[in-house]
């Protein structure tokens, strides 16, 4: 146990100093479009060059962020890095059609946000192909607060996506008001497609319910071409995953795509 309590000490020290020390990175996983694969947008996924233990899994820096206090400034760091790539892509002939970056339950709720986004889109020059991406079950938090700052972000032509849906309790009445574009289908239930599981079913209803409400609807977690038909009969507009392509850096993905053109 003081061993435990020593290296998560040691962890937290290192967190601290990986903004200063520029070891954090961001990699972009695709999102393609169904049944034809094209780009559609990229997920953006903080990465932390661990100059001993190499590349921990976010799960495992992440919620430590939020324990010590650093989730806003990571949160800011993050925006700000992506939606500069977006820019760089852009004048590298490179066009990606959305950029979704996930935001924490914290940063959707505090007060600034709205001032710290709009200064963070009109330092880079980004156009509204931003989306922010929001856990299902952060949107019951304080909702009133939630609700407020969600309308301003979502005013200023950002999109809004459900993340994990299906994992939490979302007030459909809270979508609807929200504006929001996508709902994306959490990735348990997609690798328990074919293995006679419920879940099928839950996929099926979720899209039901997306196209009723007239939302786009993306599957994660998709890593064989069983999933990916399955996803494309049931008329699922979007996926991401290992089979349609793994997060990259930023030279890798726009290398990718520019050959597939050529």
């Amino acid at each position: 146990m003081s061993e435990g309590a020593a290296e998560r000490l040691r962890l937290e020290q290192e967190l601290r100093s990986a903004l200063p020390l520029d070891e954090l990175m961001l990699e972009y996983q695709p999102q393609v479009g169904l049944p034809d694969g094209g780009l559609c947008g990229v997920e953006v996924l903080c990465r932390w060059n661990h100059p001993r233990l190499g590349l921990p899994a976010p799960a495992h820096f992440l919620p430590m962020a939020i324990d010590i206090g650093l989730i806003d400034q990571l949160d800011l760091w993050v925006l700000e890095h992506a939606c500069a790539q977006l820019v760089a892509w852009d004048r590298g002939g490179f066009r990606v059609p959305r950029l979704a970056v996930n935001l924490s339950v914290h940063r959707i709720q505090s007060d600034g946000v709205l001032e710290q986004i709009q200064s963070i889109l009109a330092r880079t020059g980004i156009d509204p192909r931003l989306e922010l991406e929001l856990i299902e079950a952060s949107i019951m938090e304080r909702p009133a607060r939630t609700i407020a700052n969600l309308e301003q972000l979502s005013a200023l032509g950002i999109g809004l996506a459900v993340d994990d849906f299906g994992t939490g309790c979302s007030s459909l009445a809270c979508i609807k008001r929200l504006a929001i574009r996508r709902l994306k289908i959490d990735r348990s239930f997609i690798e328990r497609l074919m293995t006679g599981s419920d879940d099928e079913v839950i996929v099926q209803a979720v899209i039901g319910l997306a196209r009723s409400l007239g939302l786009v609807v993306l599957a994660e977690g998709v890593e064989t071409i069983a999933q990916a038909e399955l996803l494309i009969r049931e008329g699922c507009d979007e996926a991401q995953g290992y089979f349609f392509g793994k997060a990259v850096g930023p030279a890798e993905l726009a290398s990718r795509y520019c050959s597939r053109k050529t």
